[in-house]
């Protein structure tokens, strides 16, 4: 019998199966595919690789401007090469954290049959790849299922050979030329950057107004600007406000915000309206979970409606970001392990550690397109919506320094600062669109998850030069 059963490998799963094996746990890993699961596999790692070779080559382009002249040209399949090395390299650094551990790993799908009840303890069936049936109990059991992309019922989209995920567009064979993306969002945004670095022309057709909806209306068509041309010969066209209509092979069409039909022609498709947690594979029916269509719902410990199942990750629902189901992973080993040693009871409202829970107040993301674009806390438009008056002062990237020396001036971005106005005017949240974004945002978030005042933060010290110091020359502005 096993202390724990986790079921997903990804994030989430393998970062608990760390924690609760650090604390000498008995766990046992059920992982239907790669460990890593999508970010690792077919997401963020395999991403931000083909986007490292994207810039290079990018950056090689405008090296005359630097006074650096080369003749460069790319090839796709050495850089499909290094993606793969990459992310097995990093899959067998996790299976070896699994091992330290002494974390046992079974390939295969996991499926709660007999949830924990009392002293009765929880049964899990597991299907190896190999073959076979197995049935395991445990004390408790952590569901970290995950997500897989949405797929919206657009005629001519289902079956259709041009039309691909966001899985599938990794493993492209060729640079397209011309690369159709339905929708604006940070995938979306994300694969348009890449391909038009590499030469692509791109249309992105996207719904909402703006791309990437939840971004701060000011800092949204600075990104947009500056992916226009990215300076590795392609372009990208947005096509906002728009619907999509239907597909046929390679060409979307679609209509206007006005209302006219438009046609965009294309060699490939790339579907990128966003995930949707996993629910219909693990049995969470049969356990009695508690589900909506955003996923399953958790409190703050990421505890389910039923004791001895705890949940973290994508399949929550709460924020589908690989470094939130690490937090929520970490949130739930701890309550589990308060639980197993017996200082709080699973559905109890204490716990052996009280302020170990989860809070998405200070929840960073991050688009690693070119240029990057990252954020935490709240939007000014946020603000406005809950009633909250605030100062902001925004400042261009090439107050920098340190940008300035590095990058070209083409769409050169801003961070943002937004504070309360009222006493204790603290920090609510900060923006920024440009390089660098997504190593520095990190900072934004301490400063509002400590609730720093705008005086707090007049009195840090950051380095220079760096692109970072402009929270500091901003928050000298509020």
């Amino acid at each position: 019998m096993y202390d724990v059963i986790i079921i997903g490998g990804g994030p989430g799963g393998y970062l608990a199966a760390e924690r609760l094996g650090h604390a000498k746990k008995k766990v046992l890993l059920i992982e239907e595919k790669y460990l890593g699961g999508t970010c690792l596999n077919v997401g963020c790692i395999p991403t931000k690789t083909l986007l490292n070779s994207a810039k290079l080559y990018v950056h090689a382009k405008e090296g005359e401007k630097f006074g650096v002249k080369a003749d460069v040209s790319y090839d796709w399949a050495a850089i499909q090469k290094w993606k793969d090395e990459v992310t097995s390299k990093l899959r067998e650094g996790i299976a070896g954290q699994m091992k330290r551990f002494g974390v046992e790993l079974i390939e295969g799908r996991g499926e709660i049959i007999a949830a924990p009840q009392g002293d009765r303890t929880g049964r899990v069936r597991a299907a190896p790849n190999g073959g076979g049936v197995l049935e395991h109990e445990g004390r408790v059991i952590l569901v970290c299922a995950g997500s897989v992309p949405a797929a919206p019922p657009i005629p001519g989209s289902k079956d259709n050979p041009k039309v691909v995920d966001s899985t599938g567009l990794l493993s492209t064979a060729a640079v397209p030329k011309k690369l159709a993306v339905i929708g604006g969002g940070v995938i979306g945004v994300e694969f348009a950057g890449l391909f038009s670095a590499l030469g692509a022309e791109v249309t992105v057709i996207e719904m909402m107004e703006e791309i990437v909806p939840f971004m701060d209306k000011e800092q949204a068509p600075l990104l947009r600007r500056a992916m226009k041309n990215s300076g590795g010969g392609g372009s990208v066209d947005f096509k906002l406000g728009c619907k999509v209509e239907s597909i046929d092979g390679a060409s979307v069409h679609y209509s206007t915000k006005a209302g006219s039909p438009e046609t965009c022609a294309a060699d490939l498709v790339l579907m990128a309206v966003g995930r949707r947690p996993v629910l219909d594979t693990w049995g969470a029916k049969a356990a009695g979970i508690d589900t909506t269509p955003r996923g399953v719902v958790t409190d703050d410990r990421m505890r389910t409606n039923i004791p001895g199942i705890w949940a973290a990750g994508d399949v929550t629902g709460k924020s589908l970001l690989a470094h939130s189901a690490y937090r929520m992973a970490e949130v739930a080993a701890a309550d589990i392990i308060a639980y197993l040693d017996g200082t709080s009871a699973a559905g109890s409202s204490v716990s052996g550690a009280a302020s170990n829970v989860w809070r998405n107040t200070a929840v960073p993301w991050a688009v690693y397109g070119i240029p990057e674009a990252a954020g935490v806390g709240m939007t000014e438009q946020e603000a406005a919506a809950k009633g909250i008056t605030i100062v902001k002062a925004s400042l261009p990237m090439r107050a920098s320094g340190r940008f300035a020396a590095e990058n070209t001036f083409a769409g050169q971005g801003s961070v943002k600062v937004i504070a309360a106005t009222e006493t204790p005017r603290r920090i609510l949240g900060l923006h920024a669109v440009g390089a660098y974004a997504s190593e520095f945002i990190w900072g934004g978030a301490a400063l509002i998850e400590q609730e720093l005042r705008v005086e707090d933060v007049k009195q840090l010290i950051f380095p220079h030069p760096t692109v970072c110091e402009l929270i500091r020359d901003a928050v000298f502005m509020l």
